[in-house]
């Protein structure tokens, strides 16, 4: 299983400790601030008080066993920046920060880090992109080259099997979900709905109109069949 350490408990660092645990995943919280800490008691693996500029308390905590850390640091880009560099030089293997300004992302990556994150910036992207394209639900990035997307089928594609439609060979993405509402009777007789998953369609799996796909693939791709 994954482990991840969470470097500030702002309001981005929380979310994002509180969405690792969620999953599963074994989450390290640590902040300087007791308050925070005692928050976070009981939803991550473990939370901790400590200055995350002492890299010898770093070492002495087991950062090593790591697989990942996520630096979010609001108060000063200069602990940000020492912090990075702590980890880097103890070991991680892939260390994420959260910049304030181009500048302190370029001394960031000059130091070691592997992704920086502008939080207000992402978020302000992908409601952007929501909104120019209401066919758009939701869009993860993986990478700088893969994604996953959230999108209704387009009219030209339904009521045919995923192997009538061949998205890996015309599109060169994958489909690893469908979701479809369908109609239920209620006892008083009035008609609702119910969200059904199909993880890890087969090629015998038909769309049909309403249809929400869930693909993932290479971004250029990705835009492709958004344009459908």
């Amino acid at each position: 299983m994954k482990q991840f350490v969470v470097i500030g408990l702002g309001r981005f660092g929380s979310s994002i400790a509180q969405a690792l645990s969620k999953k599963g995943f074994d989450v390290l919280a640590i902040d300087e601030d007791e308050e925070r800490i005692k928050e976070m008691e009981g939803i991550v693996s473990q939370a901790v008080v400590m200055d995350a500029t002492d890299e010898k308390g770093l070492k002495e905590l087991g950062i090593t066993d790591f697989d990942t850390a996520i630096v979010s640091m609001g108060e000063t880009i200069e602990d940000s920046i020492m912090i990075t560099l702590s980890l880097k030089e103890l070991g991680l293997r892939k260390v994420i920060v959260k910049a304030k300004s181009e500048l302190h992302s370029k001394i960031l990556r000059k130091v070691g880090a592997d992704r920086i994150i502008f939080p207000e910036r992402e978020m302000a992207e992908r409601l952007a992109e929501s909104i120019a394209s209401p066919k758009i639900f939701d869009f993860i990035e993986l990478s700088k080259t893969y994604g996953i997307i959230e999108m209704v089928i387009p009219k030209k594609l339904v009521n045919k099997t995923l192997s009538e439609l061949k998205m890996r060979e015309k599109f060169k993405v994958s489909v690893i979900a469908i979701k479809r509402k369908l109609p239920i009777t209620l006892p008083d007789g009035s008609t609702d709905f119910k969200e059904e998953i199909i993880v890890g369609p087969g090629g015998d799996d038909e769309v049909i109109s309403g249809d929400v796909l869930i693909m993932l693939g290479k971004n250029e791709d990705l835009e492709k069949i958004e344009k459908l």
